[in-house]
């Protein structure tokens, strides 16, 4: 089992960065994939970016290719969601989720845990 954390949302400027993490407890977080969601006030939660468990695969919803990155530090038990340019509409509560299937998924229902979220605000 994994408890997951998220950490380092805030309110940030339209074209600005944020650099959301999230600490994983347990000993076996190198056996799961990792994932971002993000959920909009009355919207659906929506994939982010995914990286396989040992960071060498990675995938992104169309809508973070080239301003967010995804990573990940297996000895510190963390990943890292590096978003930059972001714009009004990147505006939702993050979540950090953990996946022991196989293959690599953009499918929330994949994931078997998730963190508590943490908010991100973009302002125009």
């Amino acid at each position: 089992q994994v408890q997951l954390v998220e950490f380092g949302g805030g309110l940030v400027q339209a074209g600005g960065s944020l650099r959301l993490s999230c600490a994983a407890s347990g000993r076996t977080f190198s056996n799961y994939h990792m994932a971002w969601f993000r959920q909009a006030p009355v919207k659906e939660r929506e994939f982010v970016a995914a990286i396989s468990r040992s960071g060498g695969n990675t995938y992104y919803a169309e809508s973070a290719k080239g301003r967010f990155t995804i990573s990940r530090d297996n000895a510190k038990k963390t990943v890292i969601l590096q978003m930059n340019s972001l714009k009004p509409e990147d505006t939702a509560v993050y979540y950090c989720a953990a996946d022991r299937g196989l293959r690599l998924s953009g499918r929330g229902d994949s994931y078997d845990y998730w963190g508590q979220g943490t908010q991100v605000t973009v302002s125009s």
